[in-house]
């Protein structure tokens, strides 16, 4: 920092230097007093993170990884969600959408960074364990809500275990994406982690069924995070027919039994109906076991729920789909499924969903001859374990929450059957809110004004204003237009024929050129910007090897120059206080 000034004195005119000369320095004019606005570092939010469903710190993970700082990555992303070989595989990225990238060459593949990093250290990262010794928290459901609130009550200390009515844990990471998707293997892994903290997962264990109330009496709070389990009806005659099996029944049994267990398909005609996740997967597995399959949805292609990416391989694999079409009746013959008679639609006014609402045509049906038909129009709860549950309330086919997560006394729900996001990644971070909800409540601390979803657990880690950074606040003058290396996908023979994976991870030379194209919006990384363009010299590092800089007010004079220089938008300019009302700080 800058050091006090001297004021040279003169006794008389012979003491003063016939021309011009320096004989001190000008820091005794203190020009801070100049200043009516003040520089202030302030850390952001990326538009990443603020999209992200699970709240991880993007920003500096990616930076992390272009330092090849690959295990420290890895453990920021953790902080937050405990399952990130599993995202950056299945989430629909919703982050990269909204990235400011997308204005100067294209968006950073997160998804992909995320899955580069879960890969290259979770194979060799030793497992943390520890025995838990806070009060006992039963949580009911192994998916991706229930698995990451048990994550992250365990390492706040809690005593955690959960119930799974299926044999192995996962629920629908593990039931309802197929292999070429996530390999089995990596979800276990991910799962092993959180074993590791000293959850117990007990497969086989239905409430309401071998799984009573009254058993969960001795536990301090309960989360319930069943998902959605059934397949909505398509609500045409003939659905019951044989050879109608939903989209969450085929795939259960690909996930369950193995292809083996549905080769009756090879060689015949599967008709998928929906244009969700679901049915691409439904349509892709079908695909792989040797049937002839085409897609029918009620919309266009514009409106497809499914991630885009799904629907162009799918389409690339040979996949026919029909759009403005939906199914009146199965057509069967002695019981079994032999035809579909389909109608036409057109599209409307938007409805609920933001999508133009189809209307039938009428005159326009026609029938489609078909072995098997797949409907694949969505998920609904299994709510009957609540039956006799007076203190709980159903609403619109979900659990009824209050202040965000809790649905009675000591009894949380969240996931699909409280949030109805649908996302493995929405869960997750439904999950991680509810265990921090149960942490307060046992605490005793109000739940009222709980945020929405806290990015971090452990809240001190790295303060960050409400503000998101949109790509006009950034200065562009420090990055090159780089567009994203391309996807890498098996070949596509091997694509119809196999359950291996399709898409290929990154290598490390490829993870840290894609994570250097991040402008890290809003975060301080410091490239020293600040401290060399300011014309005060009121800028310095921290000392003792600190992160970030200090600024002496007594000489800024809230020019704005170290604000309109860094890159990233991680200063701003504030009112000096009580300088509007015409008072002096």
């Amino acid at each position: 920092m800058a050091q006090k000034g001297k004021v040279i004195t003169f006794r008389n005119v012979k003491e003063v230097p016939p021309v011009p000369v320096s004989l001190a320095d000008t820091l005794y004019n203190k020009t801070g007093g100049w200043r009516y606005l003040r520089p202030v570092y302030e850390d952001k939010r990326a538009p990443c993170t603020f999209n992200c469903p699970s709240g991880e710190d993007i920003p500096v993970y990616l930076g992390l990884i272009a330092q090849g700082r690959f295990l420290e990555a890895w453990e920021v992303i953790r902080f937050e969600n405990p399952f990130p070989a599993v995202t950056g595989r299945v989430c629909p990225h919703p982050c990269e959408s909204e990235c400011n990238r997308n204005y100067y060459g294209g968006a950073i593949s997160i998804h992909r960074l995320e899955r580069f990093v879960a890969d290259i250290v979770e194979e060799k990262a030793p497992k943390v364990t520890s025995k838990p010794e806070g009060p006992k928290i039963a949580v009911i459901g192994s998916g991706p809500a229930g698995l990451s609130c048990a994550y992250h009550l365990a390492r706040k200390g809690y005593r955690v275990t959960v119930f799974e009515a299926l044999p192995e844990p996962g629920g629908l990471m593990r039931y309802g994406i197929p292999n070429y998707r996530l390999p089995k293997e990596v979800l276990m892994r991910e799962i092993a982690f959180i074993e590791a903290l000293g959850v117990e997962i007990r497969t086989g264990m239905k409430l309401g069924g071998n799984l009573s109330w009254g058993e969960l009496r001795d536990y301090a709070a309960i989360f319930l995070a069943v998902g959605f389990s059934k397949n909505r009806g398509l609500e045409v005659p003939g659905e019951n027919s044989e050879g109608v099996i939903s989209a969450l029944e085929f795939l259960k049994t690909l996930n369950l039994e193995g292809p083996g267990a549905l080769k009756a398909l090879a060689g015949k005609k599967v008709a998928v109906i929906g244009g969700g996740n679901s049915a691409m997967d439904a349509a892709r597995s079908a695909l792989r076991l040797g049937a002839d399959v085409t897609i029918y949805y009620r919309r266009t292609r514009e409106e497809m729920p499914a991630i885009p990416a799904e629907i162009e391989e799918a389409e690339e694999e040979g996949i026919r789909m029909e759009f403005l079409t939906a199914p009146v009746e199965i057509i069967s013959s002695n019981g079994r499924a032999s035809g579909v008679r389909f109608i036409k639609m057109r599209l409307g006014e938007p409805d609920s969903s933001g999508r133009p609402r189809p209307f039938p045509i009428p005159g326009s049906e026609y029938t489609v001859d078909v072995d098997y038909v797949i409907p694949a129009i969505g998920q609904e709860a299994d709510l009957s374990f609540l039956d006799g549950i007076e203190e709980l309330k159903v609403e619109r086919g979900r659990i009824k929450t209050e202040l965000s997560t809790l649905a009675g006394p000591r009894i949380f729900a969240g996931g699909d059957i409280a949030t109805g996001f649908g996302t493995v990644t929405h869960a997750i971070g439904s999950g991680k809110r509810a265990a921090l909800a149960i942490d307060r409540f046992l605490r005793g601390e109000a739940l009222e004004g709980f945020p929405p979803l806290e990015r971090n657990v452990y809240a001190v880690l790295r303060p960050v204003s409400e503000t998101v950074v949109r790509f006009e606040d950034l200065n562009l003058a420090y990055y090159r237009w780089e567009e994203p290396l391309p996807p890498k996908l098996i070949p596509i023979e091997k694509r119809r024929t196999s359950f291996e994976e399709v898409n290929l991870g990154l290598d490390v030379d490829e993870a840290i050129k894609e994570a250097k194209r991040c402008f890290a919006c809003g975060t301080c990384v410091m490239c020293d910007n600040c401290l060399t363009f300011c014309p005060d010299r009121a800028i310095s590092r921290k000392g003792d090897e600190a992160f970030g800089y200090e600024i002496d007010y007594d000489y800024c004079k809230g020019c704005g120059v170290c604000v309109s220089e860094c890159p990233r938008n991680a200063l701003s300019l504030k009112e000096e206080f009580g300088f509007m009302k015409g008072e002096t700080q």
